[in-house]
């Protein structure tokens, strides 16, 4: 390895590890909030954020790292949470079984499904998910002697009360941030991001480009699956609505504006869309119109999101406090 490769090297590890510390500052700050006497209805409300954060976790995990535009985040969510829901349903298989052939099941999935797409370029691999999401959706909800169709399945539950749910999201999204950070400062990560910036020269190196598309696409999958598996057994319900293309829309968003290619960023922006759009309720279902204009914005303007702007800021403060 060259002395510049070394120095980038060193420096992409550095701004992880700032990332990942303000991820856990963000953590910090959650575990504080039940101290405010938060009613149950707002600890629902962010269980329900913090199940996004893992989705937008997960899709940023492949959009962001490895330049792989997904439309199905939503879908494999869902299908996390029918494998739970149909395993209960139909065999009675308890839920600490049943949550791991979740992951294991959205995992094969997502290998036989970016077995055919993995080779597709631009436009091509976003339809193709986009239809397989579609396609995924209509057949749960038509199968009314398996699924029940569009009245869902239930889901039993791990737990009683809210403020037990609440601090047992914050330790999966940990769990996650933690996975994904570890990833991301291994050999993999670096593969991840040499195909993301240059995939050409990333084959010219001898990278195994579409082995290496492929895992981090299954990981994705099974990321997603293993969060739809969870808000099941938090909602105690799931249905197809958990797949439908708003909710992958509101995955993009969070990461957009969160910012792109970070662990700290999906989870601010999945806290404040869900959060914003919980508030836009009381005004109009003008949610998705509100957030899609904000995505225009920070993809024209601020193409790092909240969390580059941020770090920015932060870089110049230290600037000056240096020099002064």
């Amino acid at each position: 390895m060259n002395s510049s490769s070394l120095k980038n090297s060193r420096l992409w590890r550095n701004r992880l590890a700032y990332d990942f510390k303000c991820f856990f500052v963000i953590i910090f700050f959650l575990c504080l909030l039940p101290l405010l006497q938060l009613s149950d209805y707002t600890l629902g409300i962010l269980v329900v954020a913090m199940y996004f954060g893992i989705v937008a976790m997960a899709w940023n995990f492949l959009a962001g790292y490895c330049g792989q535009f997904s439309m199905a985040p939503a879908a494999f969510a869902m299908l996390g949470g029918y494998i739970v829901g149909l395993l209960d349903f139909h065999a009675h298989i308890s839920l600490w079984v049943s949550m791991p052939l979740a992951i294991v099941g959205t995992a094969l999935l997502g290998l036989g499904l970016g077995g055919l797409v993995m080779h597709l370029k631009g436009p091509y691999l976003s339809l193709t998910t986009l239809s397989f999401a579609e396609i995924s959706r209509v057949i749960i909800s038509n199968s009314h002697e398996y699924t029940r169709g569009d009245q869902g399945l239930n889901v039993p539950t791990l737990m009683t009360d809210r403020i037990s749910y609440y601090y047992f999201f914050i330790v999966l999204v940990v769990l996650v941030g933690g996975f994904i950070y570890s990833l991301m400062r291994s050999k993999f990560g670096g593969f991840l991001l040499a195909i993301r910036d240059d995939q050409e020269g990333a084959e010219s190196r001898g990278i195994d480009v579409t082995r290496i598309k492929l895992i981090a696409f299954a990981i994705s999958c099974a990321l997603c699956g293993f969060a739809g598996a969870m808000y099941g057994s938090f909602s105690q319900l799931v249905s197809p609505e958990m797949g439908l293309l708003q909710q992958t829309g509101l995955v993009i968003s969070m990461v957009v504006i969160g910012g792109v290619g970070s662990v700290t960023g999906p989870l601010i922006g999945a806290l404040i869309v869900y959060l914003g759009s919980e508030w836009l309720r009381d005004v109009g279902n003008i949610q998705m119109i509100v957030f899609a204009i904000i995505v225009i914005v920070f993809a024209r303007f601020f193409r790092t999101g909240l969390w580059g702007l941020f770090s920015q800021l932060m870089q110049r403060y230290l600037g000056k406090s240096a020099s002064s």
